[in-house]
């Protein structure tokens, strides 16, 4: 397989647009009138932005990026800030049976994006933070 593809509903294509490119880091490679496709080589994704009358709420539990090292949490953190956005951080939390350096930003339709490192499992399910109740009512996670 050479790419994971998520098509997500939007409301508004061109403030979709701006959002994904600074998260992204990357221009769209296909853009028309009612739809719009990133296409990453690493993560290998297909990413599509599909416009709607009406989007309501988060309809998946949530999206993320893994990544490799706590530095690199730190450098995409630092980079979204300076885009503009607002970095929700969660540090050393346990979620999803591990330890974790997290932070989140929301898209302009209310879905929430994670960028994770993983430092070690746990056999604790989660102890109880904002990872595991944002924007989530039934408090599952991850």
């Amino acid at each position: 397989m050479k790419y994971v593809h998520v098509g997500i509903n939007v409301t508004n294509l061109e403030t979709s647009i701006a959002f994904y490119q600074k998260v992204f880091g990357v221009e769209p490679v296909k853009v028309k009138a009612d739809y719009a496709k990133f296409l990453l080589e690493s993560p290998g994704l297909n990413f599509t932005l599909n416009v709607r009358d009406e989007v309501k709420g988060n309809q998946v539990n949530h999206f993320g990026f893994q990544v490799e090292t706590s530095e690199e949490i730190t450098a995409h953190k630092e980079r979204l800030e300076k885009e503009g956005f607002f970095a929700r951080d969660e540090t050393d939390t346990t979620c999803c049976y591990a330890v974790q350096d997290k932070f989140w930003v929301t898209d302009p339709d209310g879905n929430e994006w994670e960028f994770f490192y993983t430092k070690a499992d746990s056999d604790v399910h989660k102890i109880e933070s904002a990872c595991c109740v944002a924007g989530d009512a039934s408090n599952s996670c991850c």
